[in-house]
């Protein structure tokens, strides 16, 4: 099949949707499938270049500055290359708009994966003025019921939501993402603790991942001295992107302002390579998340065998398990409270759970073969 993607992000940029696409653009490529993908383009990438089978075509939109802006400039892109293929598929938000068009205009079919409704959450996250957050569950709410071919949902929570906006049923699946193979379980990594400078026996809870306003970051560095109360040899390992950057900077500043660092190992974004050991040098791994559609860094953790605590909403249930701690969103105490609970090994356990990119991506090609051939628009 020809297959066009487009994302609004793609690497080098990071994060979970470009994971996903990713993971299902090499591996279609692989499969002998032609792949195209439009993206933006970031700093230092060239406009065209072709990456382990996947075309990729970069557009020209202003960097760090208003992201709808690839919303606009895409669609030309988009409308050419449509033409020239049997499936257009595309990820929520910003590349939702250029792709529905182009499928539309050109009658070619197409499919959209939904990571994550927030819906009435935008009205209670934090930093968000009520304005901004009524015009977000808009735009939201209207680009989630423009009407593709085929909607996959990668979870069961987000099809439970994206069926309360009225989504159709036969129109709906749920593929769950996949996680890289390089993160195993391993065992406790002594040659890194010994490289930050921390003793065998000090406690280290980590996070990982964007300041994002629902990632509930601020939760959890409120909850650091608390933590340091209940265990007194412990440290936060907090690997954190610069990106949302006045996201990064609130959370900077509230660090200082506690006057914690002392506390906190606090990094930057770091090689897949680097991350694993730093996960497997921890001792748990916190997900303080307001909203997850996934939840890539508990599934990843998890895969690890390293206990996680995570809020107790939205996919996470889903996604968890070995050993975990489900504690209440949006409660510094509940997360020290989660963390001693592990520290003392009083933790939930169930069988570990599998998610495997073949099987993700096979799933997805079925669902491409089904709206070529008519089945999913009865």
């Amino acid at each position: 099949m020809r297959i066009l993607l487009v994302s609004e992000y793609y690497k080098p940029h990071t994060g979970g949707v470009e994971k996903v696409f990713v993971n299902l653009a090499e591996r279609l490529a692989n499969f002998g499938h032609q792949c195209n993908l439009i993206t933006s383009r970031l700093p230092n990438t060239p406009k065209y270049e072709e990456i382990n089978g996947v075309k990729i075509h970069r557009i020209n939109v202003p960097y760090r500055g208003d992201r709808y802006w690839f919303s606009l400039l895409a669609i030309p892109k988009v409308m050419k290359m449509a033409g020239q293929a049997d499936i257009i598929h595309t990820t929520t938000y910003n590349a939702v708009l250029p792709a529905w068009l182009a499928a539309k205009l050109t009658g070619t079919k197409s499919v959209i994966t939904i990571h994550e409704i927030l819906g009435d959450m935008w009205l209670k996250l934090p930093g968000m003025n009520i304005f901004t957050a009524r015009i977000h569950r808009f735009i939201e709410k209207v680009l989630l019921k423009l009407p593709f071919d085929a909607a996959v949902c990668v979870s069961n929570y987000t099809c439970n939501r994206a069926r309360g906006l009225g989504l159709k049923v036969n129109k709906l699946k749920t593929i769950y993402n996949g996680v890289d193979s390089n993160f195993l379980t391993r065992e406790n990594n002594k040659k890194t603790r010994k490289e930050l400078g921390l003793p065998d026996g000090c406690f280290i809870y980590m996070y990982y991942g964007r300041p994002g306003i629902s990632k509930g970051v601020e939760y959890l560095i409120q909850a650091v001295p608390l933590i340091s109360d209940m265990i007194s040899d412990s440290k936060l390992v907090l690997i954190l992107s610069h990106t949302p950057q006045n996201r990064y900077k609130k959370i900077s500043e509230m660090i200082k302002s506690l006057n914690i660092e002392k506390l906190i190992i606090f990094l930057h974004t770091v090689s897949d390579n680097t991350l694993i050991s730093y996960i497997s040098a921890s001792n748990c791994i916190v997900i303080p998340s307001l909203s997850e559609g996934f939840g890539f860094a508990a599934a990843e953790a998890c895969n690890m065998g390293k206990p996680v605590v995570v809020s107790n909403v939205a996919s996470l249930p889903e996604v968890v398990s070995g050993e975990y701690i489900m504690v209440k969103p949006k409660d510094p105490e509940a997360i020290a409270s989660g963390i001693s609970r592990i520290h003392k090994g009083d933790t939930q356990k169930s069988r570990k759970k599998v998610f495997d990119w073949d099987r993700c991506v096979s799933q997805y090609i079925d669902v491409y073969k089904a709206i070529t051939a008519g089945i999913l628009n009865k």
